[in-house]
C-alpha cells in the first residue's frame, strides 16, 4: 500500500477536515479528497463521513489511524533525524503569549539557540494561535486554552498564579489586607482599573475566585500588553490583576504592593501544544523538552 496515501489520511483524520489536511501536507483539496477516495476504494470500505463542516471517521477509519498513525510517526522521526544531522540550523517557529514568551520561553530555549537552533516567535489569542499551529504556521504553541479534538496535542506546561496589585498610594486607602477581607469587592468597585481588554479578563477571573463576585468598574486604562499594565500599575493608574511571575521585582522593590493574599490564590494552567506527530521532529522535540523541563522552576 502507497505510504504516501497513508499519511494523507492520517492527516485528515487529525485534521477532522480535507481543507485543513491540504493546507498542512502542502497539496491541493481535490488532491487529497482524491487520494482519500483511492485509498477507501483499495480498502473496500469508506474512512470518513462527510458532514456540512469537515469530516468523521468511520469505525473503520479510526480502527486503521490507530494501527497506522504510530508507524508513520516513527518513520517520521527517523527520516527527520537524518535531516536534523546533516543540518547545523534548524528553525523552530514558536508562538505565544507576548509576555510569557518573552519573559520565560526564549530565555528557556537559550542553550538550543545557542547550539545552532533559529527560532522565529509569534504572538496573538489563543484562537489565533491555535488555528495557525492547526494550518501549519507554528511548530510550538503556548496557550491557556486547552485544544479539542485528534489534530493538536496538549501538555501542561505550569501553572500561573494571578495577584491583586496597585501602587503603594493605593493600597494605603483601601486599610490593608484585613479591610478588604471583611468588606469584599464593594470596597474595590470605586477604584480605577487597568486591564489588557474591555471585558477586563483577568480582574473577572480574579474577582469570581476570590469575592464571589463581578467587578462592576469600568477599564480606566486598557493596555494589550501585561508588561504596561504593571508600567501602568506601578505610576498609580490604578489597581491591575497580574502574573506573579511578572510582577514579583516590582513587589520586591515596593513599586506596588499585593493587595491580598488569598488561601487560595486564582491559578491559570499553560499549555504547549503540538500537532499530533510533530514530535517525530528533533528539533521540535528537543525545544518541547526543554520548555517542560524549564516550566518546573516556574
Amino acid at each position: 500500500m502507497d505510504l504516501a496515501l497513508l499519511r494523507t489520511f492520517v492527516t485528515v483524520h487529525r485534521a477532522g477536515s480535507f481543507t485543513r489536511a491540504a493546507a498542512l501536507l502542502g497539496l491541493s483539496q481535490p488532491a487529497v479528497t482524491g487520494q482519500i477516495r483511492t485509498l477507501e476504494r483499495q480498502l473496500g470500505r469508506p474512512l470518513f463521513l462527510r458532514q456540512p463542516r469537515g469530516v468523521s471517521p468511520t469505525t473503520s477509519g479510526d480502527e486503521l489511524a490507530h494501527k497506522v498513525a504510530p508507524h508513520l510517526d516513527a518513520l517520521l522521526k527517523i527520516t527527520e533525524a537524518g535531516i536534523d544531522e546533516e543540518s547545523p540550523a534548524r528553525t523552530l517557529h514558536l508562538a505565544g503569549p507576548p509576555e510569557f514568551t518573552a519573559l520565560r520561553a526564549l530565555p528557556a530555549l537559550t542553550p538550543l539557540v545557542n547550539d545552532g537552533l533559529a527560532v522565529r516567535a509569534a504572538h496573538g489569542t489563543s484562537h489565533e494561535l491555535l488555528t495557525g499551529l492547526a494550518a501549519g504556521h507554528h511548530d510550538l504553541v503556548i496557550t491557556t486554552s486547552r485544544p479539542r479534538g485528534r489534530l493538536l496535542t496538549p501538555t501542561p506546561l505550569c501553572d500561573e498564579e494571578h495577584v491583586l496589585v496597585a501602587a503603594p498610594r493605593w493600597a494605603a486607602r483601601l486599610g490593608g489586607p484585613a479591610d478588604l477581607r471583611a468588606k469584599g469587592a464593594p470596597l474595590l468597585d470605586p477604584l480605577p482599573l487597568v486591564e489588557v481588554h474591555e471585558s477586563l479578563p483577568l480582574v473577572a477571573r480574579y474577582w469570581s475566585a476570590v469575592f464571589d463576585a463581578e467587578p462592576t468598574a469600568s477599564g480606566a486604562v486598557i493596555a494589550p500588553d501585561l508588561r504596561s499594565v504593571l508600567s501602568c500599575v506601578a505610576a498609580g493608574a490604578g489597581l491591575g490583576v497580574l502574573p506573579r511571575y511578572l510582577c514579583a521585582e516590582a513587589l520586591d522593590r515596593g513599586e506596588i504592593v499585593a493587595l491580598l493574599d488569598p488561601p487560595v490564590p486564582p491559578l491559570r494552567t499553560y499549555y504547549l501544544v503540538v500537532r499530533a506527530g510533530a514530535l517525530g521532529h528533533p528539533h521540535i522535540a528537543r525545544a518541547h523538552e526543554r520548555l517542560l523541563r524549564a516550566a518546573d522552576g516556574w
